[in-house]
């Protein structure tokens, strides 16, 4: 295998021994462990593991290596998954009409803060595309009605299968996505809201909240489920506000958070941060990558 870092991510329940079988595992096929994190959760009795690995001067290939741990990970009933550093993920943004969370993710795709290639940008309207021409990203213009929904969807799932889209990254799309698309891309869609909810739904959300007096603002980035808003929180933020607050002051705040929230939590997969465990996501932090 060429010199590269793989990760695993493994989850399991919690039994004595774990820690030396696994790092034994990879000690014997010749990997040096760059780090290895872990958490357990004593009231599920559930153990969690990060590990990554150097793979500079080993001779075992990618099956072969995937092959043999699956002969460790069965009687040990792990639930488990691996990624390659010289993989770099295809990314598909789906957004409205608002710009900051798109325009935030492309300039960090570009500057190399995000390892990943934006593929595409799909939008229910036509006005962002003049950003996607800046960034050469190609642009699809897909409107929906309630009428014309399963059509619409049907066209971008035909996108993201023949693009072969790893992450779909929902930067405030404006419309509620079917179960049936959800579900074909479970823990692969992520997805961006201020934090009011479930306080604030519909339209005009920091109008209400000023009128209300919130004193603070935020943003939380999570993977889409069939419950909206109630997916698996992967990234969230607040800052504090005062009376002196308008609205127009609670939006531009609001966006900020948004932008840094939702970028972090696009990282955090991409970097095979993220184990689901029922509605819970944990996140292990960077460890020197």
């Amino acid at each position: 295998m060429k010199s590269q870092v793989v990760t695993f991510l493994i989850k399991c329940p919690d039994q004595k021994g774990l820690v030396a079988k696994i790092t034994n595992f990879f000690y014997n096929k010749g990997f040096n462990i760059l780090s290895c994190q872990q958490y357990v959760n004593s009231l599920e009795e559930t153990y969690f593991m990060r590990v990554r690995l150097n793979a500079a001067g080993t001779e075992i290939s990618k099956t072969e290596l995937e092959e043999s741990f699956l002969e460790l990970a069965v009687p040990l009933q792990f639930k488990w998954s691996v990624k390659y550093s010289n993989q770099m993920q295809n990314v598909a943004i789906m957004v409205s009409h608002t710009s900051h969370n798109l325009y935030d993710l492309l300039e960090r795709s570009k500057e190399g803060r995000l390892n990943c290639k934006i593929k595409m940008i799909i939008s229910n309207h036509d006005k962002l595309r003049s950003i996607a021409d800046m960034f050469q990203v190609p642009y699809y213009h897909l409107p929906v009605t309630n009428e014309t929904r399963e059509l619409q969807e049907a066209q971008i799932i035909d996108l993201i299968e023949t693009n072969e889209i790893d992450l779909v990254v929902m930067a405030r799309y404006m419309q509620i996505l079917s179960s049936y698309f959800i579900n074909r891309y479970p823990e692969k869609i992520i997805n961006i809201h201020h934090s009011f909810l479930p306080a604030f739904q519909g339209a005009n959300p920091y109008k209400r909240a000023y009128e209300r007096g919130v004193k603070l603002i935020g943003a939380t980035a999570h993977y889409a489920t069939e419950d909206l808003d109630e997916g698996p929180i992967i990234e969230q933020d607040v800052k504090p506000v005062t009376h002196d607050s308008t609205p127009s002051t609670l939006k531009r705040i609001g966006a900020d958070i948004e932008k840094l929230v939702l970028a972090r939590a696009v990282k955090n997969h991409l970097q095979h941060q993220i184990i689901v465990s029922g509605n819970r996501a944990i996140v292990f932090p960077e460890a020197g990558e």
